[in-house]
């Protein structure tokens, strides 16, 4: 497939299917746990490698014309891989690139243009890159948060405390080690006493505890 026949809307229509995941806190949750826990690994190998492939080579960037396309190419940067590529230094390549993405789409207005639900995905990118400046994009992620929270149906208001609580989590590890440290043996990285002790306990932000 050539890349001008690459479209964002198959990625949109995957994360966020034509049914009504928010009208309760219990189909939302269950939403999120489907793609957030591996749950789109098959489908994403199967129907969107080669699309993931193109967005980390930047040949879908034109996506960003749009507030939606935009979205699509954060999701195909910041999700896919972590799919396509799990447990991999590949998985966490395209960060930096979404992040980038994200400030621009902030400045642009394509963060305020999309529903909160979409939003949410800018938050989570912003929690996932690493560097030395993290800790600014968290503060900036518990801001932008907020407005998610604002936005969000009166029957997704226990979803508030849930993205608070997610937000404090990836701070505390930020604040302690200055990394994920559960990635560091996908990176190669040495990890110090502390970092063992914390990745056998297994409590990591972006897996299920029962995943560790």
């Amino acid at each position: 497939m050539d890349n001008e026949d690459y479209r964002p809307e198959p990625v949109l229509d995957l994360w966020f299917p034509n049914e009504p995941f928010w009208e309760s806190a219990e189909r939302f949750s269950e939403w999120i746990k489907v793609r957030m826990y591996g749950g789109m690994d098959q489908i994403i190998a199967r129907d969107f490698a080669d699309l993931t492939l193109a967005a980390a080579r930047s040949e879908l960037d034109h996506w960003t014309e749009t507030a939606e396309g935009r979205v699509a190419l954060l999701i195909a940067l910041d999700q896919f891989p972590r799919s396509l590529w799990r447990d991999t230094p590949a998985a966490y390549a395209q960060d930096i690139k979404a992040n980038l993405l994200i400030l621009e789409g902030i400045e642009m207005g394509h963060f305020a243009a999309v529903k909160p639900w979409k939003k949410m995905f800018y938050l989570i990118a912003l929690s996932h890159c690493e560097g030395p400046d993290h800790l600014d994009r968290i503060a900036l992620m518990e801001k932008l948060t907020e407005v998610v929270i604002a936005e969000i149906p009166p029957q997704l208001s226990e979803i508030a405390e849930r993205l608070r609580g997610q937000n404090a989590h990836v701070r505390s590890v930020i604040e302690r080690f200055g990394r994920h440290p559960h990635r560091n043996a996908h990176l190669g990285r040495v990890s110090s006493a502390e970092e063992e002790i914390y990745i056998e306990k297994g409590d990591f932000p972006h897996l299920p505890k029962a995943e560790a």
